[in-house]
């Protein structure tokens, strides 16, 4: 019941970036005992990028009880890593774990090659992985954070999706995750919402483009979400008060926002493209 959610205030805790699912309190809740598959994504082949914790593993999880294959792209968290795969096999479907970053363009299109050598195909593609970073003044910004940014978040989509699309068959299905930040930035966030409106303009362009291909694209903007990102990007006070600012009070936990992925890469969603998804706790995006 959704009475059950943790909310906040939370004990006050910080890791080092990225961050790890375990130590975190509460535990973040992926669905592990409550995901229920229904053959919607039946033998698809997914690429799924950050896919060792938080939203990323929930997608895995649940992608995988709706019958899908996966190759589960990460950067070095390979302790998440592996309970991401465990969750994919143990629910009887095939998980590849790659390491490595995605702000390298020639990583990118290894991702791409490795996915299509082990699967034959890409039928979706969820762009996922994603750095921030918490200042207080611009002037704290360096060029190397800025750059790294907008690296991992918008320059490695644009890489993998045109080194996947051409292993795409009509009715595949791009999935971007942006952010509540685009449409309403945080000002400690600027490099990392900037990056995310850019996200929504570049998952718009791509749908048209993409169309006659009969590839969809769509993006999903969560709010809060309770993720490993959190402890280790903010200050602990924030983080013991995270997810108040909306109208739930509370956090997403991953499991919540992982059914909005499982729609968008359904043959059932065949004519939703080009469109933003929020899943916000009731804070409107306008």
């Amino acid at each position: 019941m959704p009475s059950t959610f943790p909310k906040p205030p939370f004990e006050p805790q910080s890791q080092k970036a990225p961050g790890l699912s375990s130590p975190m309190r509460p535990k973040p809740d992926h669905g592990e005992t409550s995901y229920k598959g229904s053959g919607r994504l039946k033998d698809k082949k997914v690429l799924l990028t950050g896919g060792d914790s938080g939203i990323g593993r929930a997608v895995a999880l649940a992608y995988a009880r709706e019958g899908a294959d996966l190759l589960v792209s990460y950067l070095n968290e390979d302790e998440d890593a592996r309970e991401t795969q465990h969750l994919v096999e143990d629910a009887g479907r095939r998980c590849i774990p790659v390491a490595g970053d995605v702000a390298e363009p020639a990583h990118c299109r290894s991702l791409v090659e490795q996915c299509v050598k082990a699967f034959g195909r890409i039928d979706v593609l969820v762009n996922n992985a994603a750095h921030q970073m918490t200042f207080t003044e611009i002037d704290e910004i360096s060029d190397e954070e800025w750059d790294r940014t907008f690296a991992t978040n918008i320059s490695a989509m644009f890489y993998l999706t045109k080194a996947a699309v051409p292993h795409m068959r009509p009715g595949s299905s791009i999935i971007n995750t942006s952010s509540i930040n685009a449409d309403a930035p945080s000002p400690q966030l600027l490099a990392y919402a900037t990056t995310k409106g850019a996200i929504e303009n570049f998952t718009a362009g791509l749908a048209q483009l993409l169309a006659e291909k009969g590839i969809r694209a769509n993006s999903v903007a969560p709010g809060p979400v309770w993720t490993p990102l959190i402890p280790s990007t903010m200050p602990a006070e924030k983080v013991q008060h995270f997810g108040e600012q909306v109208p739930m009070k509370r956090p997403a936990q991953p499991k919540e926002v992982a059914p909005v992925y499982v729609m968008l890469a359904s043959d059932e969603a065949s004519y939703i493209s080009g469109t933003m998804i929020a899943v916000t706790g009731g804070k409107p995006i306008i």
